[in-house]
């Protein structure tokens, strides 16, 4: 075993890197995920070769290497890190590490059982994958203080290493939720401190339903196997429970890392369409988000649609973008994971199309991302990932992957120094501004764990739901910020809420205020129907939100796709499906009705004049065509720019003055923008599965002979 000195010669000088969503100031970065742990030593030197060749700026490593770094208790091997942290840095590579939590090694696991999560039917999660740790464990958090300690004290003077990953994938497996003893009493902990008194939480839940009434906070148990379902106020207090116990345990993390070495940034990434932890509840304490991004492996296994051909090869622009914006915050996000090609994990992995993992990197610096990192950089031939492509094939030879990274890394090297040229402030470095987004989609992780406890039918999915609203948005060339109900939406011309389900007065007049300033709102269905506790409303839905609706719902129901399901609006006729509500106007407008089904003739959808802004409520679960109508509708009300309709595999997004033509789909296509527009990456013709960028306003842009 190695003793704890580093190996670099400049040990001493300062860190680089920089809090925010960017290391450097040469614009958005182009990196990799690196294991120098599973390949011989002297494959590191040309490994780092090729990454300079391949214009590689950011690597990130050790998140899984705690049996490596601590092989035995106490016994630390950190030569190796030290040699690949070294090797990088004085190659211009700077380096993100991780805290290697989410993988305790076996001898840990041997010493302490008990850090082991259990199954809500008492089964042990046990060694032999990862991410296998209780959050809730006392004794894993006295272990993860003591090797984040260790490994932050080791580095926290490299000049090479500019930020941390704090664990890998809060939640992959659905792992937030332990039902231990250790998370038993933890809970019954947190429903003292949520609640004055036992009769207090008794009262918010509506405990004399199945005579499920509580003596004691002491006789509250996590919602374990049981004979039915479970009442759905525990479980939606246990799905808060659970995230804020991430969040705590993540903080735990991040405060070492910033103890050691307040210059660098922490972060961690989060994975896609993931309905825990709540990310915007962790991400208070971190610098900035990131995320794992695999197109056609989410396009399969968490469908928001069809999984079309297109889709296989390219994977769904709106679903990523989706993910994409949840994660960007004011300092922008990164992926820090990106598809490299095909991979182990979805139903089926047909190679992505030529030129999609260039177009997956263009696609998230348009909405706002400072790094998008391929994973990996070697296709290992050890352990559950063999089948997961990386840069390089496990022979160490250049895979498609890598030619598509290399072009990404000089393509934004070249709009670096487009926007440095044409900068107007002489500090102005080229470093890419914010996405500037003039319409809010509100997402509530909390409504989607209620609706998930109960959707009321089997194709009901606040994903979808969701991504029915924001598709409209993005076909229009519109960019979003996707935040909470709670946030500041004083600078947002417009907000589309697809559902707030869970509701009280404090939301109400948040919205009225935004509302009675001159905002404009779209409001969709099953909003207003629950308290905070998951209790229907005394009063019928949208509860405290019908003054601003203007009506009420007067009956609602779950159509099965053999009900005819279509409604008028203003004159022109659309479908739905899952859900629908039929309404009540009292100050509102009818602007819809329904044209089947019981409720035939029936209010569908409303509009309502309110202050100096407008609400609309839209009844049913919009198909494309109506969500299209309702958003275009919205963005007009507003005086929001937007494109003509684009086809669902084409999307733009304007970011700092360039805007990126997006094809995700299998033929070229032509785009026309203004005519002064200059095109800083690849032309007007936009190949299949291509991108280009150009230097134009988004609502100049168009498909050419439409």
């Amino acid at each position: 075993m190695t003793d704890d000195t580093m190996q670099d010669d400049d040990s001493t000088a300062p860190a680089s890197g920089v809090r925010g969503g960017q290391t450097g100031d040469a614009g958005p970065q182009i990196g990799v995920c690196y294991f120098p742990e599973h390949w011989p030593d002297d494959r590191l030197e040309p490994d780092v070769e090729m990454m300079v060749d391949a214009g590689i700026e950011v690597v990130r490593m050790a998140e899984f290497s705690w049996g490596r770094l601590e092989p035995e208790r106490g016994e630390f091997d950190f030569e190796w890190l030290d040699r690949a942290v070294g090797t990088l840095g004085e190659a211009g590579i700077d380096v993100v590490l991780c805290t290697p939590t989410a993988t305790p090694p076996k001898w840990l696991v041997d010493d302490h059982p008990g850090i082991l999560q259990a199954e809500a039917d008492g089964t042990v999660r046990e060694f032999g994958s990862r991410r296998h740790y209780c959050f809730n464990s006392a004794v894993y958090r006295e272990e993860t203080e003591r090797i984040v300690s260790r490994m932050a004290e080791r580095y926290a003077d490299s000049p090479h290493v500019v930020g941390w990953q704090t664990d890998n994938e809060y939640g992959c497996h659905e792992t937030v939720q332990c039902y231990c003893d250790d998370c038993a009493a933890a809970f019954r902990e947190w429903c003292s401190e949520q609640y004055e008194d036992i009769a207090d939480l008794n009262e918010t839940w509506g405990t004399t339903f199945w005579s499920q009434q509580y003596g004691s906070f002491e006789a509250i148990d996590p919602p374990r196997h049981s004979a039915a379902e479970h009442h759905p106020s525990r479980l939606l207090d246990y799905a808060r429970f659970a995230s804020d116990s991430v969040v705590d345990y993540n903080r735990l993390q991040t405060d070492l890392l910033r103890e050691a070495n307040d210059d660098w940034f922490v972060t961690h990434n989060f994975m896609g369409n993931f309905p825990t932890p709540d990310a915007f509840a962790v991400g208070e304490d971190l610098d900035f988000a990131s995320w794992d991004s695999y197109p056609t492996g989410f396009a399969q296994d968490r469908a928001l649609g069809e999984v079309t051909a297109d889709r296989l090869r390219a994977g769904d622009p709106d679903q990523v973008g989706l993910n994409h914006d949840i994660y960007r915050g004011p300092a922008g996000f990164w992926v820090m994971e990106q598809q490299p090609g095909d991979v182990n994990w979805p139903p089926y992995s047909p190679q992505p199309g030529e030129g999609a993992m260039r177009l997956w990197a263009h696609h998230a610096v348009a909405h706002g991302a400072e790094a998008v990192c391929y994973f990996r950089w070697r296709r290992c031939r050890e352990g559950q990932e063999q089948y997961h492509a990386g840069l390089l094939r496990h022979d160490g030879t250049p895979d498609r992957g890598y030619h598509d990274a290399s072009q990404s890394a000089r393509e934004l090297g070249a709009v670096a120094e487009f926007t440095d040229s044409s900068a107007s402030d002489v500090a102005d470095t080229g470093s890419l501004a914010g996405v500037d987004a003039p319409v809010a989609v509100l997402f509530d992780y909390e409504d989607l764990w209620a609706l998930d406890t109960q959707p009321h039918s089997p194709e009901f999915d606040y994903w979808t739901l969701v991504g029915q609203f924001y598709g409209a948005l993005r076909a229009r060339g519109v960019q979003a910020d996707v935040v909470s109900p709670e946030s500041d939406l004083t600078d947002y011309a417009a907000v589309v809420a697809p559902t707030l389900h869970l509701a009280d007065e404090t939301l109400a007049d948040h919205l009225a205020e935004f509302v009675d300033s001159g905002g404009h709102l779209l409001l969709g269905p099953r909003s207003g129907v629950k308290t905070p506790g998951n209790q229907l409303h005394e009063n019928l839905a949208p509860g405290p939100l019908a003054p601003l609706v203007g009506g009420h719902v007067d009956q609602h129901e779950t159509p099965p796709e053999s009900l005819p399901t279509t409604v008028s609006y203003r004159g022109e006729s659309y479908d739905y499906d899952t859900w629908a509500e039929w309404l009540v106007a009292e100050d509102a407008d009818a602007t819809g009705t329904h044209e089947s089904g019981v409720g035939d003739g029936n209010p569908a959808l409303l509009d309502h004049a309110v202050g100096d802004g407008s609400v609309a409520y839209c009844g049913v679960q919009p198909g494309e065509d109506l969500a299209d109508a309702l958003v275009t509708d919205l963005l007009d009300r507003a005086d929001v720019a937007h494109t003509d309709r684009f086809p669902e595999t084409v999307r733009v997004a304007e970011r700092d003055g360039l805007t990126w033509v997006l094809n995700f789909g299998a033929e070229s296509v032509t785009v026309e923008a203004a005519d002064d527009a200059e095109w800083v990456v690849g032309s007007e013709t936009v190949p299949a599965y291509g991108a280009s960028v150009v230097s134009a306003p988004v609502a100049s842009v168009s498909l050419a002979d439409r």
